[in-house]
């Protein structure tokens, strides 16, 4: 496939408005003062991010009342939250529970229809493609049905004029997409697509008959973006295993808070003990559902540390441009030099990884494990690379806890293990390539 790995207007702009933000909602004394808290969000700064830019519903088609954008407009946006390290849920609610709820809620709308058995795009069944890209002209339509068709939350049961219930899928969406809750995946957070459905709740007995329930009990630990969720996505064993739906202040949930080395994203640990749950999808589409959410991770929080490696180079290169020894600017010495136009190298060629992924998610391109593991393996290199020259080029202040250089080290390091290690999508990428390892 032939991308277009270049920045939109639509996308600089949305760039532009979310620095804007940031820079005034979350500068680097604001954000290191959060980490000192038991629970480091900025729920405030999500609100404003999720419901009035819009950045919940990015994702999420029209139809269901979000956007209609794709996934180059989340990593976009990605990159600046990854600039200003954000203490905010987006990439659990906006990228993580998003993905895999559009793909049951595809997953539901093919097993509606009275021919199950003809191949069905994303587009025909109201739900964007793969990617949830821009709604076209030629389904608005479809759109309109389907939006007419999810217009009743799934617990109200048939829609008045549709052959069946609402999909809880879709109705979880329509809420997503407004930003009036959020939501997380309760996996570990080291979870790389691909892998076994990683269910570690099983279900344990029936719920409340009235509203068809069952009951889930396990331990799932170091969550990202559990804390400050409304509801969860649990991935449960069962006959057959299934995804379900868990409200977070529901008796038998338990959230516990850790002290994460990344506090700007806290994990937790999540205990359920007969806890409520409502069926969003089982089996194959259960799996494939985790699977388009963990993906979708992976790729946006490439971006998002792209974002950090670019600030991080940036805001060496404006010290060493002031910072002066011997009557010179430290700039001017030969060693610096090379360092930063290496990290530079390294940085453009993490950024055509990134832009690639998400090009190839937005057009539901075939290419897209192999440009997911790619970048997600790229850029948490760069980032990591990134954030420890700025630590060391910024010399004894930037060992400090008071400036902002501990922020981006942290989060560069954590993300690198989220959604799967760089190790672990290079071994992924080799088996998807035909790439055979030394010993074969």
């Amino acid at each position: 496939m032939s991308a277009d790995l270049l920045y939109s207007q639509t996308e600089r702009d949305l760039a532009a408005a979310l620095a804007d933000l940031l820079a005034d909602r979350a500068a680097p004394a604001d954000v290191i003062a959060l980490t000192e808290r038991t629970e480091a969000y900025d729920l405030k700064l999500w609100r404003t991010v999720a419901a009035e830019i819009g950045i919940a519903g990015l994702l999420i088609p029209e139809a269901l009342g979000g956007a209609g954008a794709s996934y180059r407009e989340l990593a976009t946006a990605a990159e600046q939250f990854g600039a200003f390290a954000a203490p905010i849920p987006y990439l659990g609610s906006a990228a993580v529970v998003t993905a895999a709820l559009l793909s049951a809620a595809r997953s539901a709308a093919a097993d509606s229809r009275p021919d199950a058995t003809a191949p069905l795009d994303g587009d025909q069944a109201g739900f964007g493609s793969a990617s949830s890209g821009p709604a076209a002209a030629v389904r608005a339509a479809q759109l309109r049905a389907a939006a007419r068709a999810s217009a009743a939350d799934a617990t109200t049961g048939p829609v008045s004029g549709s052959p069946g219930p609402v999909s809880p899928a879709a109705g979880l969406l329509r809420r997503l997409a407004d930003g009036s809750i959020t939501a997380a995946l309760a996996v570990s957070v080291s979870t790389r697509s691909g892998t076994p459905f990683p269910a570690l709740a099983r279900v344990t007995g029936r719920g409340d008959a009235a509203s068809g329930t069952v009951t889930v009990t396990g331990s799932i630990p170091a969550v990202t973006d559990a804390l400050p969720a409304d509801v969860l996505l649990v991935p449960a064993d069962g006959v057959p295993s299934a995804l379900y739906l868990v409200e977070a202040t529901a008796p038998g949930v338990h959230r516990t808070p850790l002290v994460s080395l990344d506090m700007t994203r806290q994990l937790c640990d999540i205990t359920l003990d007969g806890a409520q749950a409502r069926q969003v999808a089982v089996g194959a589409a259960a799996e494939a559902a985790v699977s388009a959410g963990l993906a979708a991770g992976a790729a946006i929080l490439a971006a998002e540390q792209l974002g950090l490696a670019q600030r991080c180079l940036d805001m060496t290169v404006a010290y060493v441009t002031e910072r002066r020894q011997f009557a010179r600017q430290i700039g001017s010495f030969q060693a610096i030099k090379h360092r930063l136009a290496d990290l530079w190298t390294t940085i453009t060629l993490a950024r055509a990884a990134s832009r690639y992924a998400a090009a190839c998610l937005a057009d539901g391109d075939p290419d897209a494990p192999v440009a997911v593991a790619l970048a997600k393996s790229a850029c948490c290199e760069a980032a990591v690379t990134a954030a420890q020259e700025c630590v060391q080029l910024h010399g004894g202040i930037g060992f400090t806890w008071e400036h902002p250089a501990q922020l981006y080290l942290k989060r560069a390091k954590a993300a690198s293990v989220a959604y799967g290690t760089p190790g672990a999508h290079r071994a992924a990428l080799a088996a998807l390539v035909n790439l055979p390892g030394p010993d074969a």
